[in-house]
């Protein structure tokens, strides 16, 4: 009789390395050991009603502005970036998973409406501060500006959710996986889990921090186009803030 049979505990050590050793267990737990994070593989995609969301609220604070600070007619880039977030909508209304050249080519031409009307819309602002024609109402100042700033960071938002990776379709298939845009998550994968993958609230959060910090925080650009992307929209933000608060406080005192 040999050990093994004389110490039950021993036995059952035994038997515990056995069944770790048949071929199934060593393959659970070496397909366990190779998953790679969510945000390297393919997966169902990311709802669409966030972004969505974000542009309508763009699209509302366009008609917050003052009629001098929009473009003429008013209500055409409006309406043509409403128009193009409904054909977007039912060409892909659930998730956002299908890869298409013409939804792709829809959805940049729907930022860049976005990017025109605010970038025209803070232009006006600051030269019709300069010009002084800006009137003595610090309150309706200041909010007309936080309109615009809050468009600024929603349009550079959906650029980096836009361009990041061939876009968010390509990241649901995993075209791409080098990132241009390095999260937090990608940094730490054993503390954020191989689910995680970044959606439009990440993008979004990236975009204010950049508005706010003017430079990254948690967030770091690897490639040129993203690095420029940011430097613009952090130029932006702070010309409008430096203008705006500058003649707000003047016209407080």
């Amino acid at each position: 009789m040999t050990d093994a049979h004389r110490d039950p505990e021993l036995h059952e050590r035994l038997e515990r390395i056995e069944r770790l050793l048949e071929p199934a267990a060593v393959m659970r737990a070496a397909e366990h050991d190779i998953v790679e994070p969510a945000w390297r593989r393919i997966t169902t995609g990311e709802p669409r009603w966030s972004v969505s969301l974000a542009i309508i609220v763009a699209i509302a604070l366009q008609y917050v502005l003052p009629a001098t600070l929009t473009p003429r007619p008013r209500w055409l880039l409006p309406v043509l970036e409403l128009a193009v977030l409904i054909a977007l909508f039912i060409a892909n209304p659930g998730r956002i998973d299908r890869r298409s050249r013409s939804i792709r080519t829809a959805t940049i031409a729907l930022i860049i409406l976005a990017s025109i009307a605010n970038a025209s819309s803070a232009a006006r602002l600051v030269w019709t501060i300069i010009e002084g024609r800006d009137g003595q109402d610090a309150t309706a100042l200041l909010g007309t500006a936080a309109a615009i700033w809050i468009t600024n960071v929603i349009v550079f938002s959906l650029w980096y959710w836009e361009l990041d990776r061939g876009g968010p379709a390509a990241r649901a298939h995993g075209v791409h996986d080098r990132p241009d845009f390095m999260f937090a998550q990608m940094m730490s994968p054993e503390v954020a889990g191989n689910d995680w993958e970044p959606t439009y609230a990440d993008y979004l959060y990236l975009s204010f921090t950049n508005a706010t910090a003017f430079s990254p925080t948690d967030t770091m650009p690897f490639v040129t186009w993203a690095k420029m992307t940011m430097m613009l929209q952090s130029s932006v933000s702070l010309v409008t803030l430096v203008v705006v608060i500058s003649r707000a406080v003047g016209l407080l005192n």
